[in-house]
């Protein structure tokens, strides 16, 4: 188990730096450090099964990095080689859930990429591998993701429903201990505060989803998480500004560009080109918050 936690511990750090500085730090460190020791401890004989079981699940936790790398980095079709790679040693390893977190995350880049015809399946079938054999707060993770499947599929009443028990699965939570796997995006409750407001906006609450985007920002250490910070800040202007608020959603802009500094990632600059395009309809009115935001938008773009 020393080899195990070892693993472990890089991946975690691997984690940080992606957190902190986006998709491109990193990634060609992290593929080499997959080949050329987690590979060959993969391959090696082990004490016992349980052990070869966490290796193979750390190494699995690593290439589900990788996939997250690429995905920030907006390649998409790499990120789903990584992904079924990682879905692969999910499988091997036998950890009860840990096939099915796989599973959730390709839900996850599905509904992002508006391809929402095969991710309730995806959604539910991690789901069903997961309930009854994690912890609750790692269930939690699971069923806000499903609910999210079903918003996009139409099923509003039940999308909510979902929602309202992966909140109660938090704060009924014993406290259990969390496995490796389900620790990719940090404390378990911001993630299901972020994924249930994208609940809300999809079902055109979006005063709601607007309270869960902050909740979500304010609720993550800022200099850990400084890119979703910056992206969940980023979504709650976009509701700020579909409930008529310029003013509010212009000093929500501000905030999440603020966390954006170091940061190389797709994402965040393709969510600064659009609040440019958003803000183009409001520039002839002369708004002042809108023409220094509009300004920072391009300096940051030229910048980064």
């Amino acid at each position: 188990m020393t080899e195990v936690a070892a693993v472990r511990d890089m991946i975690h750090a691997f984690s940080e730096m992606d957190e902190r500085h986006g998709g491109h730090h990193g990634r060609s460190a992290l593929v080499t450090y997959l080949r050329d020791d987690v590979a060959p401890l993969c391959r090696a004989r082990f004490r016992s099964d349980d052990v070869r079981r966490q290796m193979l699940s750390a190494a699995s936790r690593g290439v589900h990095l990788l996939g997250w790398k690429s995905y920030d980095a907006g390649q998409q079709g790499l990120a789903q080689r990584y992904y079924l790679q990682s879905y692969a040693l999910a499988t091997e390893s036998g950890l009860r859930g840990h096939d099915g977190f796989v599973m959730r995350t390709m839900a996850m880049q599905g509904l992002k990429l508006h391809r929402p015809e095969h991710c309730l399946g995806l959604a539910e079938t991690g789901l069903n591998r997961a309930k009854g054999r994690v912890d609750a707060q790692t269930e939690a993770l699971f069923r806000v993701v499903y609910a999210h499947t079903l918003a996009k599929s139409g099923k509003h009443r039940a999308a909510l429903a979902e929602a309202d028990h992966a909140r109660t699965l938090l704060t009924g939570a014993p406290g259990d201990e969390m496995p490796f796997w389900a620790l990719s995006w940090g404390p378990p409750a911001v993630s299901v505060y972020s994924r249930t407001a994208k609940v809300h906006e999809t079902v055109g609450d979006h005063r709601s989803a607007a309270e869960q985007y902050a909740l979500a920002a304010t609720a993550r250490p800022a200099d850990t998480y400084a890119r979703i910070v910056a992206l969940d800040l980023v979504a709650e202007a976009e509701m700020h500004l579909k409930r008529g608020s310029i003013e509010q959603a212009c000093l929500t802009w501000h905030k999440a560009i603020d966390h954006m500094g170091g940061v190389r990632s797709v994402r965040t600059r393709k969510a600064v080109s659009r609040m440019r395009s958003d803000l183009r309809r409001f520039r002839a009115r002369g708004l002042r918050c809108v023409v220094e935001l509009d300004e920072r938008g391009r300096d940051f773009l030229a910048g980064a």
